[in-house]
């Protein structure tokens, strides 16, 4: 204690007191605020570290989602490029027929015109050689002849002369 100060009275000593009381308050109060302050931002902290975690998450299921409709597109295209392919596949089918058709229509109708062409075109070539089948037949003997070796020569000569006819006609045919 000092000796030299003043004796403080009691209205000055409770002002003081007072005085001190709200300075060890305010401090108090400080103290609590900062540490409410720090336990609030544990608290947002971890709500902060709880957020980070739920956006992660979140971002992962956008692109498995985005991956699920992505593989959903794919079979799509491919369920459509297999129905175009069954219908294509179809048309084909029915075009392959009608050509099919067509073309027997057309070789047999190609066989009439090439047997009455070979026809003219044979009966063409024997008048100009000077063959007429007409009287050659009619003169033609009939029936059978008594002689033994006479078939046998004339089977041959006749089988020579048919031979050489059907090599004729043959050489026709190809041109």
């Amino acid at each position: 204690m000092n000796i030299f100060r003043k004796k403080t009275s009691p209205k000055e000593a409770l002002r003081s007191s007072k005085r001190d009381m709200a300075v060890a308050t305010r401090g108090i109060e400080r103290e609590i605020a900062s540490l409410q302050m720090e336990a609030a931002t544990r608290i947002l902290a971890r709500q902060l570290v709880r957020l980070r975690q739920q956006i992660t998450n979140l971002q992962g299921s956008r692109a498995q989602i985005r991956g699920v409709a992505t593989h959903t597109q794919a079979l799509y295209a491919s369920t459509s490029i297999s129905t175009g392919m069954k219908g294509a596949t179809k048309a084909m089918v029915a075009m392959n027929k009608i050509e099919m058709m067509s073309e027997s229509i057309d070789e047999t109708l190609d066989k009439d015109e090439a047997e009455e062409e070979t026809e003219e075109l044979t009966n063409q070539v024997l008048d100009e050689i000077g063959v007429d089948i007409a009287s050659q037949l009619s003169s033609a003997p009939k029936g059978r002849i008594a002689s033994k070796n006479a078939p046998a020569a004339a089977a041959s000569t006749e089988s020579a002369d048919v031979e050489e006819l059907e090599k004729r006609l043959a050489s026709l045919r190809r041109i």
